[in-house]
């Protein structure tokens, strides 16, 4: 058994009653039980028939409330929806307690071919952006394009504001910090998390504080918080040291969907510097940096992450029947968010034929049976 798996504990058994996940207007949730795994997918019906399918997967500790407010203004040019991995917002724990990358990948894989939508274009933040880069390595017959704001992908000297993800990784500091912090407030803890994830807290409406505060209220009632929180950091941790082919890194050399790369200034948990080597990596990319966004771009500055997804539609023919309807497309190079934000630098990679080819739907068959899960 790997550090990142439980014994198998059926899912039903730990599920409390909480107060029930928010839904913006507009937005549907639906549960879909899958082999091992019970997923809570949110959707949000797009304006038009035939749009391409899109799938967003959150980070760390996120769910996929992240990207209600891209999806919002991506809805006239995709048919979108986020999950909620495994252990997180309303999905409950895997039945083999499987909080790995891989894990992880695994359960988007299996969401993606029993839904039948791939290929999708596949956004991913943080954590979700390692897994979602596993997944269109591995399986690129299920990805038209992908997106990626702030992967964590493996650093050497990792962000100072990303230890504490590290030592909660390790065995029996998840339960020591719970006790440590046991008389933290939810408004506490969420101004402790915004700090730590927006390049300026102060973007956040009184309403969306109050939203997150609920939020967070009804995780800590949830048994499983920490233990999927703990575990998750520990396939991260495990995944940066992962070597061979099934490293990150090399699987970002796999990657053949043109590739969107969104990178914040004031990031405290994946490094700037690591932009242009990420460019580099991916054969086909482009790299959006906004200087004042932090970890979550997409919820900071969601109207420029959509014009640059825009963009990358126009540029690779994909933009379909809904292209005109969802304001401009970032142009000439350069994206412009709000006054605050200034403008954000976009370049283009389009890699040379000496870097690998793609795994074959077979080879990322077997890849996704969980031979490599030893370890992350």
């Amino acid at each position: 058994m790997s550090s990142t798996e439980l014994p198998s504990v059926a899912a039903a058994n730990v599920l409390p009653k909480v107060a029930p996940v928010r839904v913006e207007e507009g937005e549907r949730l639906r549960s879909v039980a899958l082999p091992g795994i019970t997923l809570t997918v949110r959707s949000r019906p797009p304006r038009h028939e035939g749009l391409p399918p899109a799938l967003y997967v959150h980070g760390l500790g996120g769910s996929s409330q992240n990207w209600s407010a891209l999806m919002a203004l991506l809805d006239g040019h995709v048919d979108g929806e986020a999950v909620d991995l495994p252990g997180f917002g309303d999905s409950p724990p895997p039945d083999d307690g499987n909080y790995s990358v891989t894990g992880h990948a695994r359960a988007v894989i299996r969401y993606l071919d029993a839904a039948g939508r791939g290929p999708v274009h596949l956004f991913g933040n943080s954590m979700g952006g390692a897994v979602a880069t596993r997944v269109a390595a591995v399986r690129p017959d299920l990805v038209r394009t992908l997106t990626l704001v702030s992967p964590a992908l493996p650093e050497i000297l990792i962000q100072r504001g990303a230890v504490p993800t590290g030592l909660l990784a390790l065995p029996g500091v998840a339960a020591l910090f719970t006790r440590y912090t046991k008389e933290w407030t939810a408004e506490q803890r969420v101004r402790g998390v915004m700090a730590l994830c927006y390049g300026d807290p102060g973007r956040v409406t009184p309403e969306g504080f109050r939203n997150a505060v609920e939020e967070m209220e009804r995780r800590l009632r949830l048994p499983y918080f920490w233990d999927a929180m703990a575990r998750s950091a520990r396939g991260i941790v495990n995944a940066y040291t992962l070597g061979g082919q099934h490293g990150l890194w090399r699987q970002a050399e796999r990657v053949l969907a043109p590739t969107l790369l969104v990178y914040g200034g004031r990031d405290q948990l994946v490094s700037f510097r690591m932009a242009q080597r990420a460019a580099r990596a991916f054969r086909d990319s482009r790299l959006l940096t906004l200087p004042e966004a932090g970890h979550v771009a997409m919820m900071e500055y969601p109207d420029v992450v959509a014009a640059a997804f825009r963009q990358l539609l126009t540029d690779t023919g994909e933009s379909g029947a809904g292209s005109a309807s969802g304001g401009p497309a970032a142009t000439g190079g350069t994206s412009t968010g709000s006054s605050t934000q200034g403008t954000g630098s976009s370049t283009r990679n389009t890699g040379s034929s000496t870097q690998n080819t793609g795994t074959s739907p077979q080879d990322a068959a077997n890849d996704d049976t969980g031979t490599a899960d030893t370890r992350s």
